[in-house]
């Protein structure tokens, strides 16, 4: 007699495999490096194009890594086939199994920076900077915040920090790193009560932060960046 089974619909299971993540670089000359930027891309876009306003931050002795969103995407409509002159990008999360997505890129990035640093020496220290752009501020609070990484700045540029329960644990590591908030004043993506509110929230959460704007709008402002970089 064969038992019947009752059918109770498909059941999502999660696995971990390796893959292939992809970074870009810019100067660096081995042992001789003394100053680390790592970069994080916003939503949409590619590492080695989101380096093109670092160029003159890179020297033997800067080095800027861009680590780029393990999820890429076409980004022309998907109403019709995608053929070889269609842009891809990247992402590094969506909602859909978001602790999952978290977990994976901080992996990927503590991994990085393992790798990048690995033969370079520590002898007068180095400086690290860590900037997230739109889509990496909350990226790149994350790391700081949850992985390994202790910078001595981090960038926020052109978009709010992460408004995650984790702020409790976020607080006391961001507080441990200068600050830095940057926006555009064009930037059509500002909203100025939500900036007044995460300031707020920074403010009880004991994180000293400073505030930078530029002229431009949504994007790396050259001269605001290397203005940054000359600090």
């Amino acid at each position: 007699m064969v038992k019947e089974i009752p059918f109770t619909g498909p059941s999502s299971q999660t696995l971990e495999v390796p893959r292939t993540a992809r970074y870009a670089t810019l100067g660096g000359g081995g042992r001789e490096v003394r100053e680390i930027w790592y970069v994080l891309h916003g939503y949409g876009q590619l590492a080695r194009e989101f380096l093109r306003p670092f160029r003159k931050l890179a020297s033997d002795h800067t080095l800027v890594v861009a680590p780029e969103g393990l999820s890429r995407f076409y980004l022309a409509p998907t109403d019709r086939a995608h053929g070889k002159e269609d842009r891809v990008g990247a992402t590094w999360m969506t909602r859909e199994d978001r602790e999952d997505e978290i977990r994976d890129y901080l992996r990927f990035l503590d991994l990085l920076q393992a790798h990048v640093e690995e033969g370079v020496e520590e002898e007068e220290g180095i400086e690290r900077t860590v900037l997230g752009f739109s889509q990496g501020c909350h990226t790149a609070a994350r790391w700081v915040a949850l992985g390994g990484v202790r910078p001595d700045r981090l960038v926020i540029w052109g978009a709010a920090l992460p408004r995650d329960p984790e702020m409790d644990i976020m607080g006391p590591a961001l507080a441990r790193t200068d600050l830095v908030i940057v926006r555009g004043d064009e930037d059509p993506h500002r909203s100025v009560k939500a900036e007044a509110e995460e300031e707020d929230r920074l403010r009880e959460a004991g994180v000293p932060f400073r505030l930078r704007s530029h002229p431009g709008d949504h994007r790396i402002h050259r001269r605001t960046l290397e203005a940054l970089a000359r600090e």
